[in-house]
């Protein structure tokens, strides 16, 4: 039976460890750092998960990508690029009362009015932030103004946390929620046509009684409809700091209350400058519009138990793309060594986050569980 070895380093300098018997303990050969064995044991056992959860992401981003290649296949462009003509760089008057701040840490440029201070970074919480040159940053064309105060962000998450049995009594106590940041994210938004065909696989289902027996009945057809839709104003997120599953979970935005870009929305807040540009944007731009047809036409299938897509051929005419910015209230947070971010809808409160599991609290609501279920067994037993 084969034997795996590791030959354990030094967390300090990545020298090479051996044990010392006197001691008991493991000791690097370069640095001379002292280590218990069950200390490295936990800090490999650590490296271990994490790179187990990596490779995990990448099997679902692997997965994510072929699927959507597989969309790109299946939708056309008319050849023409996304109109980006109306963009400009020109803020006016604006540009003399307009700061930026650049995060070393995770390369977040921040915008904010002269009123408005960036103290730290919402994004990795990083305290460090350098004033820049506000330079080459386009105008935005829309901006969709705060409805919730921070006040009314702290009191939705506090609100969160307590639908959370299994959250660890001291991440909450622990947590800053006043730290909680209003932040402009950038997007792309829009404009052009889709036109082209769905198909679906749709089920019936029948149940009756013959004698004894129950059945059922499944009747399978193949669905096919056409149509065309113009679109306006379909988001692409232009910040590759807040991640896309975030910003899909807290949508929709309620895009009437859009309102032409001022300044005056801009104090007490800050805003990301985009670092994904149009170009970038686009496959992701391509596969929101044509799933804006695809849902329009799936929405027109009715009277089956199920309908499933299985195939599209869709054409695309891109138009034009504005540049806005949209509210949310972001809280980035470190507990026990690990971060977590947290992400609200500035108009709704819709929120996206995954806390931390107390592991205790698990373990005891299991334990209660096995002994509800055993009484219930015997009671059940019993009765027979």
């Amino acid at each position: 039976m084969a034997t795996q070895i590791t030959n354990y380093q030094c967390p300090a300098c990545t020298g090479p460890l051996h044990f010392v018997g006197e001691s008991g303990r493991l000791e690097c050969d370069y640095c001379g750092s002292s280590f218990d064995i069950a200390e490295i044991e936990a800090f490999y056992a650590e490296k271990e998960a994490k790179a187990a959860e990596a490779a995990q992401k990448q099997k679902k981003t692997e997965a994510a990508q072929k699927s959507a290649e597989a969309e790109d296949q299946q939708t056309a462009a008319d050849g023409s690029n996304w109109d980006t003509s109306g963009l400009s760089e020109n803020w006016g008057a604006d540009a003399d009362s307009m700061k930026t701040y650049c995060c070393p840490s995770c390369g977040a440029e921040l915008i904010c009015d002269a009123t408005t201070a960036a103290t730290s970074c919402p994004y990795c919480g990083n305290p460090s932030v350098i004033p820049g040159q506000f330079t080459g940053i386009l105008k935005p064309d829309f901006v969709l103004p705060f409805k919730l105060s921070k006040e009314d962000a702290i009191k939705a998450l506090k609100k969160h946390y307590l639908k959370k049995p299994l959250l660890p009594s001291t991440f909450s106590k622990a947590n800053h929620l006043e730290e909680i940041k209003g932040v402009y994210v950038p997007f792309w938004m829009y404009d052009g046509e889709a036109s082209g065909s769905v198909e679906f696989h749709a089920t019936t289902v029948h149940k009756y009684t013959s004698g004894d027996y129950e059945i059922t009945e499944t009747s399978h057809y193949d669905v096919r409809r056409a149509g065309s839709i113009a679109f306006e104003k379909i988001p692409v997120d232009a910040s590759s700091k807040m991640p896309d599953d975030y910003m899909d979970s807290i949508e929709p935005f309620n895009y009437a209350d859009l309102k032409p870009f001022s300044t005056a929305y801009l104090p007490g807040f800050l805003a990301d400058k985009y670092d994904v540009s149009v170009e970038d944007s686009r496959n992701r731009a391509d596969r929101r519009c044509a799933g804006s047809l695809v849902n329009a036409l799936e929405k027109t299938v009715t009277g089956y138990a199920s309908c499933n897509e299985t195939g599209r051929s869709i054409q695309l005419k891109r138009g034009k793309v504005h540049y806005a910015l949209l509210p949310v209230w972001i809280l980035n947070t470190r507990w026990e060594g690990k971060d977590f971010l947290f992400a609200m809808n500035g108009q709704t409160k819709k929120l996206s986050g995954t806390p931390p599991l107390s592991w205790a609290k698990l373990l005891t609501f299991c334990a209660a569980l096995m002994v509800v279920i055993g009484v219930l067994g015997g009671l059940i037993g019993g009765s027979l």
